[in-house]
C-alpha cells in the first residue's frame, strides 16, 4: 500500500537505528516526549525502544484526547443522556471512559439512556434529521484534527435549519498545553521532567501547520520535529532531534512533508474560526486548569451549543487515587509506575482513561506486551514485522 508499506520496512528501520545509535554521544542523555497519542500508539506497535541506544528515552505526553479529558465533562455528557433525555452520540472509545462513581456512557446506556456511537459529526447530524422529535447532542472531543468537522456540522446545521441539534463541546488546543508542560515545576524549578526535544503531532500539524512550533523553538530553546505516524517515521525524528541537540539547534523540522506544510490547512483553520473562540481556561485531566487551551461556540452558533441549551450541574470529582493517569499524561510516570496497571486496570476493565483508548499510554504499553517486560526473544529486526501480522 502505498505511503504505508514503504514506511514499514524493517531494513530500513535497522539501518537508521543504527544511524541514531552512531550519532548519540556517549555519556549524553536525550529526553524525548512524543506529544500525540498516535506517536506513543505506533512507538509500542513497532517495538521502537528496542530499537534505541539507552541514552535515548521516549517520554509519552498529553497527546491522547480521549484520556486528558476531566471526569467533570464525562459526567456532564452522562448528565445530558440521563436527565435530559436527549440521544447523546459520540466516539467509540468515550463510552468507556469511567466518569464518577465508576459509571460510564456505555453504563449509562445499559441503564437505558439513549447513547450512540457514531464515526463521523454528519452521522449525528443524520440523526437529528431522522428524529425531529428528540434532541440530538454530539460529544465533541479531541484536538485541532477533529475541531473541523464539528465546526462543519454546526455550520450545516444551521444551513438545513436543522433546530434539534447541539455539541457538547470539549475541543482543546495542543500549543497550549505544550506551553504548559514547558512552564510545569517539573521541568522549570524540580528538573524531575528533563525534556531535551518534541516529536511534533501528525495529525495535528496537517490542520495548524508547523508554524505554532516555532515559538517553542525559539523561547525555549526546544526542538521539534513534526512526524508522521508510521515507524520510519518516528526513527527518522528521533534521528533528526539526536542532531539538533548534538549540534546545539533548537529548530523546527518537518519530517512528514507529504502532508504538512507551514500554513497548514487554511480552509479548515477558517471554519474553526468562524465557528469556536477560545475559553478563557479548560480543565485538562493531569494538567489543571489550562489558560486559553479550549473551545466554546461562538454567540453566533449559540442555539447549537448544548452547555447553553440545557442546565448542567455544577460539579467537582476527584481522580481515583491510586490511578496514575495524571502523573503519565505529564509524562513525570510510566504506566509501570501504576500499582493498578496490568491488575486490575486492564483494556478491559479500565479504571484510568489512559487505558481506554489504544491512543493511550497505559493501554499502547498493555496491549503489545511491554508490561511483561520480557522481550529478549524479540531482536530489533523482527519486531516490526511481527506487529504487522
Amino acid at each position: 500500500m502505498k505511503y504505508v508499506d514503504e514506511f514499514r520496512d524493517g531494513q530500513l528501520a535497522q539501518e537508521l537505528a543504527q544511524k541514531i545509535k552512531r550519532e548519540v554521544q556517549p555519556g549524553r542523555q536525550y529526553h524525548l516526549m512524543e506529544f500525540c497519542g498516535g506517536h506513543t500508539h505506533a512507538i509500542f506497535r513497532y517495538g521502537i525502544p528496542d530499537l534505541l541506544p539507552p541514552e535515548v528515552k521516549m517520554i509519552h505526553g498529553p497527546g491522547c484526547p480521549v484520556c486528558v479529558l476531566p471526569i467533570v465533562r464525562i459526567d456532564s455528557a452522562i448528565e445530558l443522556a440521563m436527565d435530559h433525555g436527549v440521544i447523546l452520540c459520540t466516539y467509540g472509545d468515550m463510552m468507556r471512559v469511567p466518569g464518577s462513581r465508576k459509571m460510564s456512557l456505555l453504563k449509562a446506556k445499559a441503564e437505558g439512556a439513549d447513547v450512540r456511537m457514531v464515526y463521523s459529526t454528519l452521522d449525528a447530524l443524520a440523526l437529528a434529521r431522522q428524529n425531529p422529535e428528540r434532541e440530538v447532542v454530539f460529544f465533541a472531543i479531541g484536538f485541532e484534527t477533529t475541531t473541523p468537522p464539528t465546526a462543519m456540522a454546526i455550520q450545516q446545521a444551521e444551513r438545513l435549519g436543522i433546530k434539534n441539534f447541539s455539541v457538547f463541546c470539549n475541543h482543546v488546543l495542543t500549543p497550549s498545553a505544550i506551553s504548559t508542560i514547558l512552564e510545569s515545576p517539573e521541568v522549570r524549578e524540580l528538573g524531575t521532567l528533563p525534556l531535551d526535544g518534541f516529536v511534533g503531532p501528525a495529525h495535528v500539524s496537517t490542520v495548524i501547520g508547523s508554524q505554532p512550533y516555532e515559538y517553542f523553538a525559539e523561547e525555549y530553546q526546544s526542538p521539534v520535529v513534526i512526524a508522521g505516524f508510521e515507524p520510519l517515521d518516528v526513527l527518522q525524528a528521533i534521528l533528526m532531534l539526536v542532531r539538533q541537540i548534538n549540534e546545539g539547534r533548537a529548530e523546527v523540522e518537518n519530517e512528514f512533508t507529504r502532508a504538512v506544510s507551514r500554513d497548514g490547512n487554511l480552509k479548515a483553520k477558517r471554519i474553526v474560526a468562524d465557528t469556536f473562540e477560545m475559553r478563557r481556561e479548560f480543565e485538562w485531566r493531569g494538567l489543571g486548569m489550562v489558560p486559553y487551551s479550549g473551545l466554546k461556540i461562538k454567540a453566533r452558533f449559540a442555539a447549537f451549543d448544548a452547555e447553553k441549551r440545557f442546565t448542567l450541574k455544577r460539579r467537582s470529582a476527584r481522580e481515583n487515587k491510586a490511578c496514575e493517569c495524571p502523573a503519565i499524561l505529564r509524562g513525570v510516570k510510566t504506566p509501570r509506575d501504576c500499582k493498578l496497571f496490568g491488575t486490575v486496570c486492564t483494556p478491559e476493565n479500565p479504571i484510568g482513561s489512559c487505558m481506554v483508548s489504544s491512543e493511550g499510554a497505559c493501554a499502547a504499553h498493555y496491549s503489545y506486551g511491554r508490561y511483561r517486560d520480557h522481550l529478549a526473544a524479540d531482536t530489533p529486526s523482527n519486531l516490526i514485522q511481527k506487529s504487522e501480522a
